[in-house]
């Protein structure tokens, strides 16, 4: 069962309104049935080919690393930029202003089973962190590279979820944090080779035997 999350007395208020006037139509629901997602990720088993072809070594160093090194969130078309965009399309009945700003709407956080109904409660999580990417080679690439890597709605990369829950992910690897709902953990992983295989980014030996433990299982 997912859950209904709010923060601030008038966000709680308009969950709950919305929650009434879907009950009054006798169609209560806490996640959103046409709610969209990112790209599909590849299936386990090539996610499991992927993984068995990555570069294998130790972790790099963060010397030098800033977000600022990967410039997000750029301008997509218009006044939208890509976290607008990720939060109309992960979302569910989202209206925009004129500047492309969510001002309505819900999000179903595959994370951890929440439903938030103000933007301002949802992240734009990098499935592969920007920190674990510079770590992981991303440190010699081009600002042109780390611009589209930061920004790549083509690949699995982007995900809008609860707040909280992504700042307590951090920039940590599968073998140091996986989403707290177990039912997301297969799709979670073969998200994240299939970044990491697309950029040619490496896999510490850690981090491989959590991806194949949680592949293994899907």
């Amino acid at each position: 069962m997912s859950r209904v999350y709010t923060r601030r007395p008038a966000r709680r208020i308009a969950a709950l309104a919305a929650t009434a006037a879907l009950t009054v139509t006798g169609l209560l629901v806490t996640a959103p049935a046409a709610q969209a997602s990112p790209p599909t990720p590849v299936s386990a088993a090539t996610a499991r080919s992927y993984l068995s072809g990555l570069t294998v070594e130790a972790e790099g160093s963060s010397t030098g690393y800033s977000r600022d090194l990967f410039p997000h969130w750029i301008t997509q078309s218009g006044q939208c930029n890509t976290r607008e965009v990720v939060l109309e399309r992960d979302g569910a009945d989202v209206v925009q202003d004129g500047y492309c700003r969510a001002v309505s709407g819900s999000w179903y956080s595959e994370f951890d089973g929440a439903t938030w109904y103000a933007a301002s409660d949802v992240d734009i999580d990098h499935v592969v962190p920007l920190a674990e990417a510079w770590r992981s080679g991303a440190d010699s690439w081009t600002t042109t590279d780390r611009r589209s890597f930061a920004n790549d709605l083509t690949r699995p990369q982007l995900i809008a979820v609860t707040d909280n829950v992504n700042q307590s992910k951090g920039d940590k690897d599968p073998a140091e944090w996986l989403p707290p709902r177990t039912a997301y953990r297969c799709t979670y992983a073969r998200m994240w080779v299939h970044v990491k295989y697309h950029w040619d980014l490496s896999v510490d030996s850690a981090e491989k035997s959590a991806l194949q433990s949680v592949l293994n299982g899907c």
